[in-house]
């Protein structure tokens, strides 16, 4: 009965938390909704902080759930595993439909961090970086400056979460298209693939080692793998 109670009042509390924010959400709206008393609030989380830092913790798990982190599948090569991790970002962003509170949620904290950001990034973001840091290293030569690599990793998650942070202005620069099989997970996640694998091949064009060969799956690099683009008329 308790463990009902507390996950009760985090369902409630999060819809709340992702509409109004920490600051404007009171524990007292949220019991009132959940249809408890102040003082389960206080036996199960302690206080609003802990509710909110819970509750966030709560959302990430969820996404988690529906859309855990990708696993390679054996003799991957590093186009596969770039397009996977792609794949997994686009449908946590994209993949619900009608945004959830979850998402919601995390977006907010991600646009305005509060407590709850710093035991967000270490428990449940800063493993999905390192496994993308750990792809682009497969790719990349090993003079490769740890910084350069984090700043790709940020480049790549970006073009993913523009379409979900700028949703509003796409559909308004391009109308009915977003809703379209051009914008869809799948032509999306080819198009920021190919983009993605295409700035990568600059990066060893930059910084030539005889190594990258035997970085990428065949012998060849990822240069080598995509086509040259035509030259305008």
């Amino acid at each position: 009965m308790a463990d009902e109670t507390r996950l009760r009042i985090l369902r409630t509390a999060g819809p709340i938390f992702a509409e109004c924010g920490f600051e404007a959400t009171t524990v007292r709206e949220i019991c009132a909704a959940a249809e408890v008393n102040l003082a389960s609030v206080n036996y199960h989380f302690g206080s609003k902080e802990t509710l909110y830092l819970e509750t966030v913790q709560f959302a990430h798990r969820e996404k988690l759930l529906r859309v855990p982190l990708p696993a390679w599948p054996p003799h991957a090569t590093a186009e596969d595993k770039l397009r996977l991790f792609v794949r997994t970002i686009l449908n946590r962003c994209l993949g619900d439909g009608a945004v959830g509170w979850e998402t919601r949620l995390l977006m907010r904290e991600m646009l305005h961090p509060t407590h709850a950001c710093r035991p967000l990034v270490e428990e449940f973001i800063r493993p999905q970086f390192d496994q993308l840091l750990e792809l682009l290293a497969e790719v990349l030569p090993e003079s490769t400056d740890l910084v350069v690599r984090q700043r790709i990793a940020f480049s790549i998650v970006g073009q993913c979460l523009h379409y979900r942070f700028a949703n509003e202005f796409v559909v308004l620069l391009i109308g009915a298209e977003r809703d379209s099989e051009a914008y869809s997970i799948d032509a999306l996640c080819d198009h920021i693939t190919k983009f993605s694998l295409a700035a990568l091949a600059a990066f060893q064009l930059d910084s030539p080692s005889p190594s990258c060969a035997a970085r990428v799956s065949h012998g060849r690099s990822v240069r080598d793998r995509i086509p040259a683009a035509p030259i305008p008329s």
